[in-house]
């Protein structure tokens, strides 16, 4: 058995059987070694960020990783933006890439880097093998720091001639679920206290408290104790819709979060970190959280979050406390002029239960946070580290670990243009995806954040940069080509019609919606 099978026999022992790839050269032994182990479902990406970002949204929908399979420092470089996003989601992934074999490195060829270096920067556990029979121990063990709380992408650097020599017998030892550290008894004494106050107090929650069970446990405490709930702005996965307790995501914009923030005594943090702005702008706070007001870590990301909101009920005596949840609420769908107003109205009225919604119409789809509100039940999930491009690789990973679940993709043209070939992958596996690309035309967030920078009134020139009408760009012609039927779309009667059609029938399709 050679390194390449070792590797493959490895990860489907620990339970990973998803490989989302795009190889090279120093690869082909892995690829030939597919035919050879059972198991393994590789799935081809044309894009390295679209291999990255299909992984981060297989594992935020799964809790488990996959495997990436990509080409030297040059592959593994073009994949990070979307390993960033991954980064920031807290989601396990086992990032494997290629290297040249241990005694042509000394050579410097053209495709020579340091692969660790990039790995570094995403990763939070590193190693290269450097003979065939360190292959078995190292993978096992990337599966397990895959996993360590609250998650993270483990790299595993294999140089070419240890996937082609012979090698040691697969792993075959359990892979150890995660231990969350518990919260101290002082700090759900402390924050208690601060909820019993009587005070302006709010809850801030992250990561995997903000699916059903969490979010029933913090309704809980809200009702006893009068308190307001937010999440973050951008979420890796968020449950929400009818029959579902309400959290507030906190706006985009700083100074609207400062707004709302201002008059708190108290904030009570599970799951993430104290709210600040996306990024620093003259004469507003970069640190959100009112001056006055005093905030309590009841549970870091790494530790058991929802262990912790339960201890928190216990504590306040909320048990039998009845959240609040929201009623479902057809909003009847729009006539008239296409804007992200109506396609809101319109997604709310015809989303089918249990969607999975992908959002990353960055300045569109600003409103339809509360337009959706009251749709059916759904997940949403936001683009966590704010690194664009992620859209269509999340909802292609998504999709493969959802096989059973509509998956509907808000997508601006402009950040679509970044990883559109994640279509092709959606075409080529069948996966079932609608997309919606928010076509206005232009980078409409960096208009807006040229104002708020301080930049003034962009000139011509500026102007020119944000556009992209010069020439427009044409979704149609670019989703067919790539495999996937395709509309366009330039009234709400359209947009109606067009998307319940396609919510119906298996995907991949995609609306170009003209705004």
């Amino acid at each position: 058995m050679n390194g390449a099978e070792c590797l493959l026999k490895t990860l489907v022992n620990g339970g990973v059987d998803v490989c989302f790839t795009n190889p090279g050269t120093s690869e082909m032994h892995f690829v030939a070694a597919v035919d050879r182990v059972e198991g393994m479902r590789c799935i081809l990406g044309l894009f390295e960020g679209v291999v990255s970002g299909a992984a981060d949204g297989y594992a935020r929908m799964t809790d488990k990783p996959a495997v990436t399979l990509l080409h030297l420092g040059p592959g593994l470089a073009n994949g990070l933006a979307n390993f960033h996003n991954a980064r920031k989601a807290n989601v396990p992934i086992i990032s494997v890439v290629g290297e040249h074999a241990t005694y042509h490195r000394e050579c410097d060829p053209p495709l020579h880097s340091d692969i660790s270096a990039f790995a570094k920067t995403v990763s939070g556990w590193v190693e290269c093998v450097e003979s065939p029979d360190q292959i078995p121990v190292a993978t096992h063990a990337a599966i397990q720091a895959s996993l360590t709380p609250p998650g993270q992408i483990a790299t595993l650097i294999l140089p070419a001639d240890c996937t082609w020599e012979e090698s040691n017998p697969p792993s075959t030892e359990p892979v150890v679920s995660p231990v969350y550290q518990k919260a101290s008894d002082e700090v759900i004494k402390a924050a208690a206290t601060a909820l019993r106050t009587g005070k302006q107090t709010a809850i801030l929650l992250g990561g995997r408290v903000l699916r059903q069970k969490g979010l029933n446990l913090a309704g809980k405490i809200a009702a006893k104790c009068n308190a307001r709930l937010f999440c973050d702005t951008i979420n890796a996965r968020l449950e929400r819709g009818a029959g579902l307790t309400p959290v507030f995501s906190l706006p985009y914009f700083a100074e609207k979060t400062v707004e709302i923030l201002t008059g708190l005594d108290h904030l009570v943090i599970v799951g993430t970190k104290p709210p600040v702005s996306f990024f620093a702008y003259p004469d507003v706070p970069n640190r959100l959280t009112p001056s006055g007001c005093e905030t309590h870590m009841l549970a870091r990301p790494e530790q058991d979050c929802l262990e912790a909101l339960e201890r928190l009920v216990d504590e306040i005596d909320a048990t039998n406390e009845i959240p609040r949840v929201l009623d479902l609420k057809p909003m009847g769908l729009p006539t008239g002029e296409l804007n992200p107003q109506s396609i809101g109205q319109s997604v709310a009225t015809l989303l089918p239960e249990h969607c999975i919604v992908i959002d990353e119409g960055i300045s569109s789809t600003l409103p339809l946070s509360a337009i959706t509100a009251t749709a059916m039940p759904h997940d949403w999930l936001g683009i966590a580290g704010g690194s664009i491009g992620g859209g269509m690789p999340l909802a292609t990973g998504a999709a493969v670990a959802c096989p059973d679940r509509k998956v509907l993709c808000l997508e601006a043209d402009g950040s679509g243009m970044y990883t559109l070939q994640a279509l092709w992958t959606q075409a080529r596996e069948s996966l079932d995806v609608t997309t919606v690309i928010f076509a206005n035309r232009a980078y409409r967030i960096l208009a807006m954040e040229h104002q708020r920078i301080g930049a003034g009134d962009p000139g011509p020139k500026a102007h020119d940069i944000m556009s992209l009408d010069r020439p427009e760009l044409d979704w149609v012609s670019l989703a067919t080509g790539l495999g996937v039927p395709a509309r366009r779309v330039t009234s709400a009667e359209e947009f109606n019609q067009c998307l319940e059609a396609f919510l119906k029938e298996p995907g991949p399709n995609l609306i170009e919606a003209i705004i």
